[in-house]
């Protein structure tokens, strides 16, 4: 169910935002059987990391919720509008921030830019999925063939 669209026009007041949209959204908790946030962003919130995570921790749980992160690395540090954010993180110290906080809200991480795809929990989980199966594939193949040289 998407319900929320919230934008922080001229800033990443995460904060301010997670607060709206668990107040307005979040209320009717009960009648959902799960519940998602789902953050699209170009950069680092303008409060502290560790602030975001304690904060989110606490919201999530709460709730019974889980927060997942889609961060866009762009080129440009400063937006489209040409306000320079209140908090500037290069993207390798954003992905490890968004990092930090969405392991505290239970959630998944995902990076990408105009090169393609950094990193995604999604992608990691299905190709360690298909490690696996390749491994198992592997075993059942030695076994099938140890047991056509027994007989």
């Amino acid at each position: 169910r998407w319900v929320l669209n919230l934008q922080c026009k001229g800033s990443r007041n995460f904060m301010s935002a997670l607060r709206r949209a668990v107040e307005v959204d979040f209320k009717d908790k009960d009648k959902h059987k799960s519940q998602g946030l789902y953050l699209l962003t170009t950069g680092i919130p303008d409060q502290e990391t560790h602030t975001v995570s304690a904060y989110v921790a606490e919201v999530c749980r709460g709730f019974d919720l889980q927060l997942h992160v889609c961060l866009f690395s762009v080129m440009e540090d400063i937006d489209s509008n040409r306000i320079m954010p209140a908090r500037y993180a290069n993207p390798t110290e954003t992905a490890i921030a968004f990092k930090e906080i969405v392991q505290a809200a239970n959630g998944r991480f995902h990076w990408f830019g105009e090169a393609g795809i950094f990193e995604s929990d999604d992608i990691t989980i299905i190709v360690s999925e298909m490690e696996k199966a390749n491994n198992y594939s592997q075993k059942c193949a030695f076994l099938v063939e140890s047991l056509k040289q027994r007989s």
